[in-house]
């Protein structure tokens, strides 16, 4: 059965390499995904990354974003490090100003952002993370969408703010009953079986809910489906999601505009 009304955005986290290190197939997953998260140069990324990782969604035709996160090269973005509520905000607007250089030099400027990793997690369980990651966003370019996890305190936050507000769920990651991700830290937090994965993506999408464990359903508006780029099923997980969703008749398209 297909619903011709059901419409839902891929994204995946790209230029997550540094200097001469790389990380993840970006130009393959650039063929599958809609959106593309780019990294700022605080947990990966430098000028040369960004600029020729624009270039490249700008020719797949793949929306871009600013995937700004701690300054944590070593720890790849996923420690909490301590910062002020002004700190949060100020390496933020750093990180979204370096995004939307690289992005214009390279003709396809950022339409959103999403933080990345540790502190992508705070927006979504800790409210001053949430409105500090929303203040910079807006002080920057009120126009950028906020792309933020579904049923978090940003997701909320950022709309009471004004801002427009994109909800995001992950194909690749467990879920708690209580609709947080699952912690790296325990065994579960990662789906690494394509197929399950599509499974689950379709079931949430169709449901407009969270799936958890258990299996219980948190209901919530879905408009953005993540897949993370750097996992070694993480080609064919995309691929899978994508196929399924629009096997079930879920159109596949990029929330914000690449014009």
């Amino acid at each position: 059965m297909t619903d011709s009304r059901l419409q839902v955005d891929i994204n995946s986290d790209m230029g997550e390499g540094f200097g001469a290190y790389k990380l993840g197939d970006d130009a393959a997953i650039l063929d599958i995904v809609s959106s593309a998260n780019v990294a700022c140069g605080f947990h990966a990324g430098d000028p040369e990354i960004m600029a020729a990782t624009f270039s490249m969604a700008r020719e797949k035709g793949v929306a871009v974003g600013a995937h700004p996160s701690f300054a944590d090269l070593w720890g790849f973005g996923r420690r909490t490090i301590p910062h002020s509520a002004g700190e949060i905000e100020r390496l933020v607007a750093y990180q979204i100003g370096a995004a939307q250089a690289l992005s214009a030099y390279a003709g396809h400027p950022i339409r959103y952002v999403k933080a990345h990793g540790a502190l992508g997690n705070l927006t979504q369980t800790d409210r001053g993370v949430a409105e500090a990651v929303t203040r910079a966003i807006k002080a920057v370019d009120p126009r950028l969408t906020c792309l933020a996890i579904a049923l978090g305190f940003q997701d909320r936050i950022a709309r009471e703010a004004g801002l427009t507000v994109k909800s995001e769920i992950f194909a690749d990651r467990a879920y708690t009953e209580e609709g947080f991700l699952v912690s790296r830290k325990l065994e579960g937090a990662g789906i690494h079986d394509a197929e399950q994965a599509a499974e689950r993506v379709v079931r949430m999408v169709r449901q407009g809910a969270i799936e958890t464990i258990s299996g219980q359903l948190l209901k919530t508006p879905i408009d953005s489906i993540c897949v993370h780029s750097d996992t070694p099923a993480a080609v064919a997980i995309a691929a899978r999601v994508r196929a399924a969703l629009e096997a079930s008749g879920v159109k596949v398209k990029a929330f914000a505009t690449t014009a």
